[in-house]
C-alpha cells in the first residue's frame, strides 16, 4: 500500500529532529525546475505564485540562495499545514516511523514524489502553477506519467488521501493494475455530500496517524477509522470511495 497525500504552503526548516534518509527520487527534474523558476523575473515569479509582497520577497530570496542537497529537512517535517499538524510525526514512536517511511508518498509540484524522510529544502510552487518548461503548458504535463509509474513499481494499492488538485498528477496515469481508494470526509447536505476544506485537512492527517498506529496495510483495515467525529458511511461508499460523515453534520437535511 502507497498513501499519497498533499503537501502545505508553509514550509519550515527543522534539520535537527530527525536525520534526513535520502535525496528525492525526482532530483533532476527538481534541479530543472529550479532553473525555470530562477530564470524568471520577480514580478512574473509572483504572477506565478499567487501571493502578497511580503511572501513574494521570501520565496525570491529562498529561491536565489536555493540548494537542494544541503542544509536539508525531512520531507514529513518540512510542511507545516494542518493535515501535517493532525498528523504529528514528531511524536511518532519508532515502528510509526518506520510505517510512513514505507506507505507514506508526499505529492509536490516541485518535487514530485516524496518518500518522509527525503531531504528537501524550503520552496513554493503548487502543482497547479501554470509554469512552462520543456515545452510544457504547465506541471501537469511535465510529471506527465513519471509519478504513477513510480508508484507503479512500489505497489498495486494506492489510498489517496489527496486533494483533487495533486492527486490528479497521479491517479489518471495509473494502470488498471493498480487499486485506488480515494477516502472522502464529508457532511449531508440536503442529500449530497459536503466537503469541508479545513476539516478535510484535519481529517487526512488523523487518517495518516491512524494508519500509522495500527499498521494498517489492507483496504478491509480502512472503515474502522472513526476520529473527528467522522463514522464510516457504507450507504454511500463504493469499492472506490470511502465516505466518511461527521456526526451530527447535517441531520436537519436528512
Amino acid at each position: 500500500m502507497r498513501i499519497i497525500l498533499s503537501p502545505a504552503k508553509k514550509m519550515q526548516v527543522d534539520t535537527d529532529s530527525f536525520p534526513v534518509e535520502s535525496l528525492p527520487q525526482f532530483l533532476l527534474e527538481a534541479e530543472r525546475l529550479k532553473r525555470a523558476l530562477q530564470e524568471m523575473s520577480p514580478q512574473a515569479l509572483q504572477k506565478l505564485w499567487n501571493c502578497n509582497d511580503a511572501i513574494s520577497r521570501e520565496n525570491v530570496e529562498r529561491l536565489r540562495e536555493m540548494d537542494l542537497r544541503h542544509g536539508l529537512t525531512p520531507a514529513i517535517l518540512s510542511y507545516k499545514g494542518i493535515q501535517y499538524q493532525y498528523m504529528a510525526p514528531g511524536v511518532f514512536e519508532t515502528g510509526q516511523l518506520a510505517y510512513i517511511q514505507e506507505h507514506l508518498r508526499i505529492l509536490s509540484g516541485f518535487y514530485g514524489l516524496l518518500r518522509p524522510f527525503d531531504g528537501v529544502t524550503p520552496y513554493r510552487l503548487e502543482m497547479q502553477a501554470r509554469l512552462s518548461v520543456d515545452g510544457e503548458r504547465d506541471l501537469y504535463g511535465f510529471w506527465g506519467g513519471r509519478l504513477a509509474r513510480q508508484l507503479e513499481a512500489e505497489t498495486d494499492f494506492v489510498l489517496n488521501l489527496a486533494s483533487k488538485e495533486y492527486s490528479r498528477a497521479v491517479l489518471p496515469h495509473l494502470g488498471p493494475s493498480v487499486r485506488v481508494v480515494t477516502c472522502i470526509f464529508g457532511e449531508l447536505r440536503e442529500g449530497r455530500i459536503l466537503e469541508k476544506g479545513t476539516l478535510c485537512k484535519m481529517a487526512r492527517g488523523q487518517m495518516v496517524r491512524y494508519l500509522a498506529e495500527r499498521a494498517v496495510t489492507r483496504p478491509e483495515e480502512l472503515p474502522a477509522f472513526a476520529d473527528l467525529g467522522y463514522r464510516f458511511s457504507p450507504g454511500h461508499s463504493t469499492r472506490e470511495q470511502l465516505v466518511f460523515l461527521r456526526e451530527g453534520a447535517g441531520r436537519n437535511s436528512l
